[in-house]
């Protein structure tokens, strides 16, 4: 079995077309095939059923397609790591956070991050906590910041935790104050108070419903389906309120009223994941030591 069989092979099955997936790879049609061929008698099964003009995958090459891709994945990462400077004056680092952490935690590590490694590219990718575990799995991410714990526990990963963040209910100046005035409120205040709630799969949405039921009420969604700025501008606008972390109310609070959560309040823990069996980059490495530093 040979590395470029297995690039051929990712190319077909992600175009469902042989002519199409010889153009991606820069390899003249026949050869491409030949090769195929050449794998599938490596391996003693058909990767492909062959119709014209409908290409699919058989039960065998269903099961190496994800493991092809973490093998490319995988020789990718080293060609980047053989290819970075000593003094990091290269390279990238490819992180994933879900979008609060993008807007509260990160523009400053970011920064400093930048000011010491200029010629380090910066990759990031937004999405909740499971979509990102998957990209980390398959290898197309170095590092994620991710909420524990995480929606399905996974050996292949090892999470480091970072912080324990307070989350607070933000509203419209102009609304009334939420528990009538209170300096801080409790989950039950806000029973009968509309709402804007983020989309599914969002890590907020999840704690904060949850938190909600344990008070023994359903929450009442004046909005939702936002992400984290669209969120803060339907509550900037006296749609409802919101419940986001303290440091994105810290760092996004103008035109908005921050109310704490009274004891025992609601929290998240914040932690930096990376698959177990591959070390990230040397330039991911110190993106992670600059982000468990602070």
């Amino acid at each position: 079995m040979q590395f470029q069989q297995l690039q051929y092979f990712v190319a077909v099955a992600e175009t469902r077309h042989f002519t199409r997936a010889a153009e991606s790879v820069h390899v003249a049609q026949p050869s491409l095939s030949q090769q195929i061929k050449a794998l599938e008698r490596e391996l003693g099964a058909d990767l492909f059923l062959r119709a014209r003009g409908n290409i699919t995958l058989t039960d065998a090459g269903e099961a190496l397609l994800p493991l092809a891709r973490r093998i490319l994945a995988d020789a990718d990462t080293a060609r980047h790591e053989v290819l970075e400077l000593v003094q990091l004056r290269s390279g990238r680092v490819r992180l994933g956070a879900t979008p609060s952490l993008c807007t509260g935690l990160l523009p400053d590590v970011l920064r400093a991050f930048h000011d010491r490694y200029p010629g380090v590219r910066l990759l990031i990718e937004e999405g909740g906590s499971h979509d990102l575990v998957r990209e980390l799995a398959r290898g197309a991410l170095d590092l994620a910041l991710v909420v524990l714990p995480l929606p399905t526990a996974s050996p292949a990963l090892t999470t480091v935790e970072l912080l324990r963040e307070d989350l607070v209910v933000v509203s419209s100046p102009e609304a009334p104050r939420p528990g009538g005035g209170r300096r801080a409120v409790r989950i039950a205040d806000l029973e009968g108070e509309r709402l804007v709630m983020f989309r599914h799969g969002y890590d907020l949405r999840e704690l904060t419903v949850a938190a909600c039921r344990s008070a023994g009420f359903e929450p009442d969604f004046a909005v939702e389906g936002g992400e984290m700025d669209a969120v803060l501008g339907f509550v900037r606008a006296g749609l409802g309120m919101a419940v986001v972390p303290r440091m994105v109310a810290a760092r996004s609070g103008r035109g908005l009223r921050v109310t704490p959560l009274a004891r025992p309040g609601l929290h998240r823990t914040i932690a930096l994941a990376h698959r177990s069996d591959v070390a990230p980059p040397r330039a991911a490495r110190e993106l992670q030591r600059m982000l468990l530093e602070r």
